[in-house]
């Protein structure tokens, strides 16, 4: 995997897109697409499938030179080698944490990222160690229908006031990526936009296009 800071376009494989087709498939689409993270987020598959799963993607994204993202799961992430681990405030700070450090026993993998939705939260995360966190939902999405909107103003807060890696996500297309990148997002998250797209590998190719074209 290349480093945090040289990656890009973060993907998913989300079990709740897959609409029959195969984890595998879905993230050898993905990687053929450019991809630099993909993750793997099974949110309704006990720990085992879970597991399966991610055992089933890994060679695939080692391959490619893409890093493996596990949610939710740290033990597995460090279980099978995954290269990052994703949390949410209510795993990691919700759970009692305060410190990446108490989860991770030395600086090495799996690397954590912390979803943030609001500067409060950010510098929350950036205290605890994240080695990136989510800023988002930039719009509203299905994929969280509940949580509101952060808008394009804490995109605009983030490339203001983050020094580490940081990906804008949430109901980000081909058609609203402009203004997340004019906001001075230089790295983002799309699940629904190519996971839904008549061809996944296709959509990452324009994803990943209009990111390098943005930085530089």
């Amino acid at each position: 995997m290349k480093p945090l800071s040289e990656c890009h376009l973060y993907c998913f494989v989300d079990t709740s897109y897959l609409r029959g087709r195969s984890p595998e498939g879905v993230a050898q689409e993905l990687c053929d697409g450019g991809a630099d993270i993909v993750q793997l987020r099974a949110k309704d598959c006990a720990i085992d499938e879970v597991r399966r799963l991610a055992e089933a993607i890994l060679p695939i994204t080692r391959r490619a030179e893409a890093g493996l993202v596990i949610n939710d799961h740290f033990g597995l992430a460090q279980e099978i080698g995954a290269e990052i681990c994703h949390l949410g405030q209510e795993d990691f700070f919700g759970a009692g944490h305060t410190s990446v450090s108490e989860i991770r026993a030395a600086k090495t993998k799996p690397l954590v990222g912390l979803s943030t939705h609001s500067p409060e939260q950010a510098h929350r995360a950036l205290a605890a160690g994240a080695d990136y966190i989510a800023i988002g939902p930039v719009y509203a999405t299905g994929t969280k229908p509940n949580a509101r909107p952060v808008t394009l103003e804490y995109v605009r807060w983030a490339a203001a006031n983050v020094r580490i890696p940081w990906f804008a996500i949430g109901g980000i297309n081909l058609h609203n990526l402009d203004a997340v990148l004019e906001a001075g997002a230089r790295r983002i998250c799309a699940v629904s936009a190519i996971l839904n797209a008549p061809d996944a590998s296709t959509a990452c190719r324009k994803f990943k296009e209009r990111l390098l074209r943005c930085r530089g």
